[in-house]
């Protein structure tokens, strides 16, 4: 793998990976409007097993904005992602507000290089891979790099909150 060019798709994601040396392959793909599932929209369009592929969602633990990275083709379990951030009760963030505070628009919401560093919680899952892929911070772009990395650059704790 190599380091990842910008080569004209630069998101705050591209350029957060670029300026910590974190090496990482970008994934075009022709995005479709209708599409019922941006992840499984983007594991299909890139060959890849939706199990590796991962989507990026804000939830609101306690009243705080949070992230939870679950594999595309999975759900996110709120009790378990409120249970990770020592929370009470979390519920799905009003897309507005996910894409104000990320600065990303949904289906494009990456979990690096958003505006603000959130608390965030990676599928347990994602370890098992050598390579995850997650938006790269727009829609039909994806961004392959380690787990480690994606876990490091994101201050993130790895739990079990897949359903």
């Amino acid at each position: 793998m190599a380091k990842g060019k910008q080569s004209g798709q630069g998101t705050p994601a591209t350029v957060t990976l670029t300026k910590a040396g974190v090496t990482f392959t970008t994934h075009l793909y022709e995005h479709d409007p209708a599409a019922k599932s941006y992840g499984l929209e983007a594991a299909e369009a890139l060959g890849l097993q939706p199990g590796q592929v991962f989507k990026t969602l804000l939830v609101e633990v306690d009243g705080k904005l949070s992230v939870g990275v679950v594999p595309v083709d999975k759900q996110l379990d709120l009790k378990a992602v409120a249970a990770a951030l020592n929370g009470k009760k979390a519920t799905m963030a009003d897309p507005a507000a996910a894409e104000r505070i990320t600065g990303y628009v949904v289906g494009g919401i990456s979990p690096i290089g958003q505006k603000r560093l959130l608390p965030t919680v990676v599928d347990e899952t994602a370890t098992i891979h050598e390579t995850v892929y997650v938006s790269g911070g727009r829609r039909g772009l994806d961004l392959g790099l380690s787990p480690t990395d994606l876990i490091s650059l994101t201050s993130a704790r790895t739990a079990p909150i897949a359903r």
